[in-house]
């Protein structure tokens, strides 16, 4: 390794990193800053820090990663999930900031159990629940993102880059809260589109234009998908249902959409100054995602021609953007690349370990809402906890594949995807959350057992049609309407529905995996309505 991309790479990391912990002189010793900046923040920053955090560990290995494999059809991830993000913000986002100006709501679960009132508490409880053990599982992925970074390019273990990353987080949540987390999400924004620019200009160059880079892309033979080059817009992936093209288009549309239900993204507009400026953050998030997502593509894309496979399989895609960038770059540009992404995985981290903490003091345990030394030692323990199952993600592949509940032939080499450990932590936030969301937003007011209702069954909806073997991103499409389908058809109606679905599912689909699942649901969906209607019954009595 050049001493030169070493240096470099400290002094970088160095920078992003007192660029955020220089906001200890902006600091308040208050929960409210700790967890939401005082809502002051500029509408650029919010916005470049909404799409460090999309970006992060998903967008720079996942996303290059899953490219290198299938090719252009990975711009349906792009264009559908930027589609569903914009319909998603027109709905609800609008609102967001209105909300927050209510004392009382610091967190995203104190959003959702919103009425007007009291918050709904056994809604604060469960969103709260849910939110500290999925982020901790994103916050996780975040972790082992900055190890295989280090991995690939100084050839350290992955457990050194996860407790490194692990320490800058304590350091950016003890040094500014989330303000910290912004600054230098924003500062890593900058950075890094120049850096990604870059590298597609590197690697045009490489194989010798543009025109070249099209006749080599006709002959490349994508993996895992039996569409005959690496230029088709869609490929012959596996469907549940038998419309491919379709579901796997409006899947990622739906998982866009999804956006709404991730809490470390929605806090960040809680953050900002001013309500009205969402026009000016939508202008600024939207431009600047988008062309992220057309260079990670396009990196990908050209690290598939560029590097060497020996046709062994050895190579993990994941690593593409580190490989490629010690192949093009100079060794300056290596160290400023490997310290953007490295700090970008760890700063979205930090947002995720900030929102773990808010729900925990706030919700879980409310008698610490105002208690800022017990932020503080919260943070650690869910640093701590996320650390451990990010080792897991690394070394022990077997026990977060069953946990995790994966299909048994998807493609992983030695270790799990981040890929997926985000993605599925995005499925069951965006699932769960995302309806109750956007109707609070909307005015709405579901009442408690409804609330719970859609939290519950839309997460464990996912949860159920991922087992049954439903690709990524099909399950998404029902897992998100099961919410909304409880708020307009009542929890019976609804419940009843989906277990008649489950049932013609196991009747009627060649479902992989496990085929006893789907009648155990539909058993489990009449049990929710029996007690659901003795309730009722034991109310109106009362």
């Amino acid at each position: 390794m050049e001493i030169v991309t070493i240096l470099t790479f400290i002094a970088f990391l160095t920078i992003f990193a007192v660029i955020g912990l220089s906001s200890v002189v902006k600091k308040k010793k208050t929960t409210e800053d700790y967890l939401l900046a005082g809502q002051d923040v500029k509408p650029w920053l919010v916005a470049l820090a909404a799409v460090a955090t999309c970006n992060s560990g998903f967008m720079f290995i996942g996303m290059i990663g899953i490219t290198y494999k299938v090719g252009l059809a990975s711009i349906w991830i792009a264009i559908g999930w930027v589609f569903g993000d914009f319909v998603a913000s027109v709905l609800s986002l609008g609102k967001i900031r209105k909300f927050a100006d209510n004392k009382e709501i610091q967190t995203f679960s104190s959003l959702l159990s919103y009425r007007g009132g009291k918050p709904l508490k056994a809604v604060r409880l469960v969103s709260g629940m849910l939110t500290v053990i999925l982020l901790s599982i994103y916050a996780a992925a975040q972790f082992k993102s900055g190890g295989v970074a280090l991995n690939v390019t100084f050839n350290l273990d992955i457990w050194i880059g996860i407790v490194v990353g692990a320490v800058l987080v304590v350091g950016y949540c003890f040094a500014g809260g989330i303000r910290a987390t912004i600054w230098s999400n924003a500062a890593q924004s900058i950075v890094m589109i120049i850096v990604m620019a870059l590298l597609v200009g590197y690697g045009i160059s490489e194989v010798g234009g543009w025109g070249a880079a099209m006749d080599k892309f006709a002959v490349v033979i994508p993996t895992g998908g039996d569409a005959p080059t690496y230029l088709d817009w869609f490929q012959d992936t596996d469907s549940y249902w038998g419309y491919a093209p379709v579901l796997f288009v409006l899947g990622w549309i739906f998982t866009g959409f999804g956006t709404v239900g991730q809490p470390h993204i929605m806090v960040g507009y809680m953050t900002m100054d001013n309500g009205d400026n969402i026009g000016k953050v939508r202008a600024y998030y939207y431009s600047w995602y988008s062309a992220f997502y057309a260079m990670a593509i396009l990196v990908g894309m050209l690290a598939r021609i560029i590097l060497v496979d020996d046709g062994t399989g050895s190579f993990n895609p994941e690593d593409a953007l580190p490989a490629m960038a010690m192949e093009l770059f100079p060794p300056f540009l290596v160290g400023v690349m490997l310290a953007g992404i490295f700090a970008a995985t760890i700063s979205t981290a930090d947002s995720l370990v900030i929102s773990c903490t808010g729900a925990i003091t706030n919700d879980i345990y409310p008698k610490w809402k105002f208690n800022y030394l017990a932020s503080k030692i919260t943070t650690i323990v869910v640093t701590i906890f996320g650390i451990l199952v990010a080792l897991y993600a690394a070394y022990q592949e077997p026990i977060i594949e069953y946990v995790m509940s994966l299909p048994d032939d998807h493609e992983k080499i030695n270790t799990i995807d981040v890929f997926d450990l985000v993605y599925y932590a995005w499925a069951l936030l965006g699932t769960g959350f995302g309806p109750l969301l956007t109707l609070v937003l909307l005015g709405k007011k579901p009442d408690e057992r409804t609330s719970v209702a859609m939290i519950l069954m839309g997460a464990g909806c996912t949860v159920a049609l991922a087992m049954l073997g439903m690709p990524e991103p099909e399950y998404f499409i029902p897992g998100l309407s099961v919410g909304f389908m409880i708020y307009f058809m009542g929890v019976r109606t609804a419940t009843a529905v989906i277990g008649v679905g489950f049932l013609a599912a196991y009747l009627f689909v060649d479902a992989s995996f496990p085929r006893f699942f789907a009648p155990v649901v539909s058993v489990v969906t009449c049990c929710i309505l029996a007690v659901d209607y003795w309730l009722l019954k034991s109310n109106k009595e009362a």
